[in-house]
């Protein structure tokens, strides 16, 4: 049984070395109609390149790994729609992880950078702790963490400042009248439900009024679990009027809840969420939201590595990516400034 076409016998097809052969396919420079003639012959004969050889001579795999908590949701999505070209212009494929969010899950991919099934890997950790810290120090292969880490931590960074996103929120609602404004945040475990959990406490205060334990309640950052949240909220502190979520997956599940408990938004409570996922502007009503800029994050994260792999003695990069709030019918009505 024939193994099939060789760089030998697409040489003879095309008329030319078999050293013109080897330039073309490993894109040496080579003069134009030899590059056309070894092509066309290659075609003809069906010749698949072992990129696995290859990759094992020149110790580059042309892959780069995208680690995510979740890939359902909205806002990992939005980055891979980012990450995937800029990484496709530069002849690198996207390989994607699903680790739920497991510290053991992340940790284990950080260590198998060592395998080099990839060349780098972009990873978006909730949460980041001394673990994460060795395992990004000891890595085989560069790095680039969306999200906030210790200020010295040597890695390139990208991340983005929630903490006056929730404050551009809580200045919006109290500009509208709005004073007794709950929150409903994630986990307080993860690096988002700290930050924005501090800046809610803050941003009250620095509006003047009372920090009350019962307008806040901590679910998680899914849709589900995050309707649960605001139903506990909305028994627990039936004249709120306004509620401040956490992300757009738990604001979509305060509408659902406010819809079922007879609650008009935006005339009784206001709503508002973080990241700017698509749905926020086609919800009913329309969801005003804090953009945390991720399709940029995404954009960034994937140009901040291939500098990396291109430049691999540079110090490490932190870019930080302002929030934007975009004000929408669940705060102000159908008619929005």
């Amino acid at each position: 049984m024939s193994d099939g076409p060789t760089i030998t016998t697409i040489a003879e097809r095309a008329g030319v070395s078999i050293a013109s052969v080897s330039r073309v396919l490993n894109g040496l420079p080579t003069r134009e109609d030899t590059v056309r003639r070894v092509l066309s012959a290659a075609d003809e004969l069906g010749y698949v390149p072992n990129s696995v050889a290859r990759s094992l001579k020149s110790r580059r795999t042309n892959q780069v790994a995208f680690a995510m908590a979740d890939i359902g949701n909205p806002v990992y999505l939005t980055m891979v729609r980012e990450i995937q070209p800029v990484l496709k212009a530069a002849g690198y494929r996207l390989v994607l992880h699903s680790t739920d969010a497991d510290v053991a899950e992340e940790i284990d991919v950080l260590r198998s950078l060592g395998e080099r099934y990839v060349d780098g890997l972009i990873m978006i950790p909730l949460r980041i702790g001394e673990a994460h810290l060795k395992a990004v120090e000891a890595a085989r292969a560069p790095v680039v963490i969306i999200g906030s880490v210790p200020d010295g931590t040597r890695v390139d960074n990208v991340r983005t400042d929630s903490r006056t996103g929730v404050r551009l929120a809580l200045e919006h609602f109290h500009s509208l009248g709005r004073r007794r404004i709950g929150f409903v945040n994630g986990p307080l475990d993860t690096v988002p439900g700290s930050a924005r959990s501090t800046a809610y406490a803050e941003g009250i205060r620095e509006l003047g009024l009372p920090y009350d334990e019962n307008l806040v309640e901590i679910g998680d950052f899914y849709r589900a679990e995050g309707a649960q949240a605001v139903s506990r909220l909305l028994s627990r502190a039936p004249d709120l009027d306004a509620v401040m979520c956490a992300n757009d997956l738990i604001a979509l599940g305060a509408l659902d809840v406010l819809r079922r408990a007879g609650r008009r938004v935006p005339e009784d409570v206001a709503v508002a969420g973080m990241d700017d996922i698509d749905l926020a502007a086609v919800a009913w009503p329309s969801l005003t939201s804090v953009s945390l800029g991720s399709a940029e994050r995404g954009r960034l994260a994937a140009e901040l590595l291939l500098d990396r792999l291109g430049n691999g003695d540079r110090d490490p990069k932190v870019v930080t990516v302002p929030p934007h709030l975009m004000i929408r019918a669940s705060t102000v009505g159908e008619e929005t400034p």
